[in-house]
């Protein structure tokens, strides 16, 4: 698995494909850190507490970031191996500071 890229913002890629429940978020998911070739993102139109999905390779898994402590959990998984899911929540933990900054830009403090 590649190193993770910091997005910097918001990107719409045009390469999105309906979640777990079918539903298309292309206006309301904007990449926040690209992990090789997996998009984290946040909806725009999701709920507390603090988390982000992590999307590819026609998997999904969701991270709660767990802020003000810090540490991110895994809260559901569609498709990616144990290991797959070590590497995720380590590039998560790297770049927390970011997710959570753009978490706090979307939906206010985390």
């Amino acid at each position: 698995m590649e190193g993770p890229q910091f997005a910097g913002g918001f990107l719409f890629d045009g390469d999105d494909k309906p979640n777990r429940l079918g539903l298309w978020y292309t206006c309301c998911m904007p990449t926040v850190l690209r992990i090789g070739g997996l998009r984290v993102v946040v909806y725009f139109n999701d709920h507390r507490p603090a988390h982000v999905h992590v999307i590819g390779r026609e998997h999904e898994a969701v991270f709660e970031l767990n802020t003000p402590r810090g540490s991110v959990t895994l809260r559901e998984n569609y498709g990616f191996t144990r290991r797959e899911i070590a590497s995720i929540r380590q590039a998560l933990i790297r770049n927390l500071n970011a997710l959570v900054a753009a978490w706090e830009r979307i939906h206010g403090t985390a």
